[in-house]
């Protein structure tokens, strides 16, 4: 989902890291209330990548976001930074609603603070 989407801006006038990098904020902010950063920070990490440490509904609510995102843009035929800010919103906003809808059905949040390295040293300290 993600190249596909990074494709679709690379392709319309989307150029330089810190636009991508806007665009991501966008979506994730939207689907999961967090920035990037406050998400990363949420987990403990520090320089490692956070999907790497995302847990699967947290990578499904992901894919489904930027999915989103990238169909609006298509449909819209977006081009460049700012018209690219209103389906990152929208395709977020996808997300975010199947999310709270997911989270009322199970009584479960769906954004955890669970990474992989906390339960990498927690099976590390059962086996010394």
């Amino acid at each position: 989902m993600r190249n596909k989407l990074t494709d679709y801006w690379k392709n319309n006038e989307v150029k330089t890291r810190e636009e991508y990098a806007t665009l991501t904020d966008i979506i994730h902010k939207e689907w999961s209330e967090l920035t990037v950063k406050e998400h990363k920070n949420y987990k403990g990490l520090k320089t490692e990548n956070l999907r790497d440490h995302m847990t699967d509904a947290e990578l499904v609510f992901t894919a489904l976001a930027e999915l989103s995102t990238r169909q609006i843009a298509e449909t819209m035929e977006t081009k460049g930074l700012e018209e690219n800010k209103i389906p990152a919103q929208k395709g977020g906003r996808v997300a975010k609603n199947a999310r709270i809808e997911l989270e009322q059905k199970t009584g479960k949040k769906v954004v955890s603070d669970r990474n992989f390295k906390q339960i990498r040293d927690k099976k590390n300290s059962f086996n010394i």
